[in-house]
């Protein structure tokens, strides 16, 4: 599987990434650099190599890939010189929780006016550890708000089924070991955790049957608020658990020769800082490590992008095979990125992206293929919707923003 994401800044030949087996990606770029763009890039050519092989997820927390949907008729010159079309994505927006009451109703409106098909997002109480619900509330596990919290979420699991927030506080209400003050603090957080309409209460879809090859799947976290133990955090942690589970269990189906229930994954995170940083803590971090340390065997590949690398988890970074770099300026971001230099590049990553002068302009270090290009990025099929002003015709690479 071939994706074409650019042409050679020297050479003017096109510029492909084999992406046949699972990779691990940094997409990374100072503001207006074109990073945002790239991940469109992305996706939209992992749908033309592999449309019903994979299933392309986009974690969203800036609410911009809907716009997918829609062709991109503004750059159709320079999509013709590329013997490219404007053409829509399906698109699939996941919404965490009740999209009528996160978004306002016209907007909920244009966006199916656009066919693009908005869907709550509901988790499963029990796909949160005991230890995440201790985190996810700030509880120390050694304190007794945590002691009670960890005592009540594993005897729910120890019993084999799935359970809800309800199910929760009815074994924290019961616990004769707990005394009143704490069952009534663990009581509170547990109501507000169900007013924010996350956890399903009657019903559950398993996170494997919820994401669909051949569109776009966006997990829309834009109307939620960030933090290490928010609930943006919250999502990608369950999502991230649950897919590694559900496509582990079905790589072994494979090796058998069986039909297997669960294609490729390929997980883009954008502001992938928020949920990997550097030398803190998050709801999702252990998934997302283990995803870029583990996740090749499976067939689970990663794309983290973001304006900072030097606040993304330096074990992450470490273990991506793929880097495309658009301009850097920041000592602390090209430091970071330096780091990952290999023997074969002939210089520092650093001197490369020196060489970068225009937006859409990138580096790609393919560790597997022991290659480095300075690119052009290909002009985006679909409509790209991270622009801070309107473009113009005499600075179509504008587009190429975040």
């Amino acid at each position: 599987m071939k994706l074409l994401l650019g042409r050679d800044a020297v050479h003017n030949g096109p510029v492909y990434l084999e992406a046949g087996g699972a990779r691990a990606v940094l997409i990374c770029g100072k503001r207006g650099s074109g990073k945002s763009y790239t991940l469109g890039v992305f996706v939209e050519e992992l749908l033309t190599a592999a449309a019903d092989a994979i299933i392309p997820i986009i974690v969203d927390p800036i609410g911009v890939y809907h716009t997918m949907s829609l062709p991109n008729e503004l750059q159709r010159d320079d999509l013709f010189r590329w013997a490219l079309n404007p053409r829509g994505y399906p698109v699939r927006m996941l919404v965490p929780g009740d999209p009528e009451a996160l978004y306002d109703p016209d907007v909920l409106r244009a966006l199916r006016e656009r066919q693009v098909e908005v869907v709550p997002l509901q988790l499963n109480a029990a796909d949160l550890s005991p230890d995440g619900w201790c985190e996810l509330f700030g509880a120390n596990i050694n304190q007794p708000l945590g002691i009670v919290l960890f005592r009540a979420v594993q005897s729910l699991i120890e019993r084999g089924r799935d359970f809800t927030v309800r199910d929760i506080a009815r074994a924290v209400g019961t616990d004769e070991r707990a005394n009143e003050t704490t069952q009534e603090a663990l009581l509170n957080r547990l109501e507000a955790a169900r007013t924010w309409r996350i956890f399903a209460e009657n019903g559950y879809m398993p996170m494997d049957a919820i994401f669909r090859p051949g569109v776009v799947n966006i997990v829309d976290l834009s109307r939620l608020e960030s933090g290490p133990r928010g609930r943006r955090n919250l999502t990608v942690s369950v999502i991230a658990r649950n897919l590694f589970r559900a496509r582990a269990d079905a790589r072994l189906r494979e090796e058998f020769g069986l039909a297997s229930p669960l294609p490729r994954i390929w997980l883009a995170i954008d502001e992938a800082h928020q949920f990997v940083p550097a030398g803190g803590t998050t709801l999702a971090k252990e998934q997302l490590v283990r995803w870029a340390k583990e996740g090749r065997q499976p067939g689970l590949s990663l794309i983290v992008a973001s304006q900072r690398p030097s606040a993304i988890d330096r074990e992450v970074l470490s273990q991506c095979d793929v880097v495309l770099s658009h301009k850097l300026t920041t000592r602390d971001d090209v430091s970071a990125l330096n780091r990952l230099s290999q023997d074969y590049m002939g210089s520092e990553l650093q001197a490369l992206i020196k060489r970068l002068k225009r937006v859409g302009e990138a580096i790609l270090v393919d560790d597997e293929r022991e290659t480095v290009h300075h690119l052009s990025i290909r002009p985006r099929r679909s409509r790209h919707g991270g622009s801070s002003v309107a473009p113009v015709e005499e600075e179509r690479l504008d587009l190429w923003s975040d």
